[in-house]
């Protein structure tokens, strides 16, 4: 497997470019619809990049606009430093892994994967090399010869994978490539994409709308809305410190202080963000409260009991509300419930009150999965 790895690794053009691919002032309009509204943006060569938004935020769009379905309207698309906005797909070093696959049902795995390379008329030997290594690099070896539909799901979306591979692209563009999976299989497909791109050392750019998928996999990602990049950054990056009340809303579930509650509670003047699992409830109000700490007084009006963590939704005395995550270290179901009505103390570390500028609330505060910040 660390052979074939090497080989695709090996065979790939423009392995000295630092920069993979180039957004310069990139607008993309359907009519009066503004999809893509003027986008800088630059992902490195060899990381994977995530792009990351609601539906309508526009990263499919800029996803096709990398492979050449789509043209831009105004500005520039660079792949490794050539400018390629108006070539067609086949003129650019990318391939792209759909959401459905796109198999052919009456091929065999190897001629799937050998597709490619048949058009392009690559000698039968050097194909069937080829093949077997992009077979390696996804575990499929010894599938060759069944069909799609004697095929798994997940072993679909690796025979897709491979396929995609095995062209040796600069940058492989992957369009919510999980999304038909369920919940277990899509979270172990999470860890093998990212070995894969660790392996080969492809530039991996990926669209999600999916939060989690985005923070486990990336080296960076880019969060859109309507059609505008809000941040750019590693996820811890992105999550610790949001930059916009949006970002915060949408990865992950945060809670946003803005206006008389902000000052009485943080003394900010602007809006700030807070995240719940950075918030500890207490019950004692007569307790000391440290300094180095902000605090605030409120009645439990929510109890969500989640199993390994409770969540509790606190109407706050100084206006609005915060929602705490806490582990159910010692706490049952019962005694987290018994909360519920009562007046209890928040208390969170200073530096966990994190300025945000405004931005649009996707509507998230409070959601029901504590692990998605919106789809």
């Amino acid at each position: 497997m660390a052979e074939a790895a090497t080989a695709i690794r090996r065979g790939r053009p423009n392995e000295a470019a630092s920069e993979a691919v180039r957004f310069v002032g990139v607008t993309k309009r359907f009519g009066d619809v503004v999809a893509v509204d003027g986008v800088d943006l630059e992902i490195r060569a060899g990381e994977f990049f995530s792009m990351l938004g609601p539906s309508g935020s526009g990263k499919t769009t800029c996803l096709r606009m990398i492979a050449g379905f789509e043209r831009p309207t105004q500005g520039r698309i660079l792949l490794g430093g050539r400018d390629v906005s108006g070539l067609p797909p086949f003129e650019r070093d990318v391939n792209t892994v759909f959401q459905d696959y796109a198999l052919f049902p009456h091929m065999t795995v190897a001629d799937n994967v050998g597709y490619g390379l048949m058009v392009r008329k690559i000698p039968k030997a050097i194909r069937r090399d080829r093949v077997a290594e992009a077979l390696d690099i996804v575990r499929l070896r010894g599938f060759e010869d069944r069909r799609p539909a004697q095929l798994s799901g997940g072993q679909r979306q690796r025979v897709a994978l491979a396929r995609a591979l095995v062209l040796r692209p600069s940058v492989l563009l992957l369009d919510e490539p999980l999304g038909a999976l369920d919940l277990k299989l899509r979270q172990a497909m999470q860890v093998e994409l990212k070995e894969i791109q660790q392996r080969v050392g492809l530039t991996f750019v990926y669209v999600t709308h999916d939060q989690e998928e985005a923070l486990a996999m990336s080296d960076r990602l880019a969060v859109f809305n309507h059609g505008r990049v809000e941040q750019v950054g590693a996820p811890a990056e992105v999550y610790e410190r949001p930059a916009t009340g949006f970002v915060a809303g949408f990865v992950g579930v945060s809670n946003v202080l803005e206006g008389e509650a902000a000052r009485a509670v943080t003394g900010s003047p602007r809006a700030v963000t807070i995240r719940p699992e950075k918030i500890h409830l207490e019950l004692d109000l007569d307790a000391p409260v440290d300094p180095a700490h902000h605090h605030a007084t409120g009645t439990v009006t929510k109890v969500v009991y989640l199993g390994a963590v409770t969540r509790y939704t606190v109407a706050l005395e100084a206006g609005g509300e915060l929602v705490v995550m806490q582990q159910n270290l010692r706490t049952s179901s019962m005694e987290a419930l018994q909360v519920r009505g009562r007046r209890v103390r928040l208390v969170w570390d200073r530096q966990h009150s994190r300025p945000v500028e405004p931005g649009d609330d996707p509507g998230t505060v409070g959601s029901d999965d504590p692990g998605k910040g919106g789809r």
